[in-house]
């Protein structure tokens, strides 16, 4: 089976209300693939969040940039792995010019969400963003 694409989990959740949009939040954290507990470290761990968040990045083969990430709170957990889902698997110059914002407003986390849930996702997308850039640049210098 293969993972759902961003739209499809959008379309779902433009379906669902309250506690059912929640639900979809924790079954995308529950997807992630699982983050060695070796690669949680400070040096992985998204600042400004009420939660612990790391993110870890890795390259495949063909360049393209994969994100490892997880979370000590189901939510937060399923709000990285939805922000991952915009970015993940592709280039590191496409990644640090994607509208990642964009992507996510139709979801409206900050109206869904408590305000604490949602005041690390701004550290989460500049993290990723500032990660893709700097690999972009190192590639582009070589």
């Amino acid at each position: 089976m293969t993972s759902p694409t961003f739209r499809q989990i959008l379309e779902d959740y433009e379906l669902l209300e309250g506690d059912e949009r929640y639900r979809l939040l924790i079954d995308l954290g529950r997807a992630l693939e699982p983050m060695p507990d070796a690669l949680k470290t400070d040096a992985t761990l998204v600042r400004g969040c009420s939660a612990a968040v790391w993110v870890y990045p890795t390259r495949r083969e063909d360049g393209a940039l994969h994100f490892l990430a997880d979370s000590n709170a189901a939510i937060t957990k399923g709000i990285i792995a939805l922000v991952l889902l915009a970015v993940q698997d592709r280039m590191p110059a496409e990644v640090a010019t994607a509208d990642i914002e964009g992507a996510l407003a139709p979801f409206d986390l900050k109206r869904q969400l408590s305000s604490n849930r949602t005041q690390g996702l701004p550290n989460m997308i500049a993290l990723i963003r500032e990660t893709a850039t700097r690999l972009a640049a190192g590639e582009q210098g070589s």
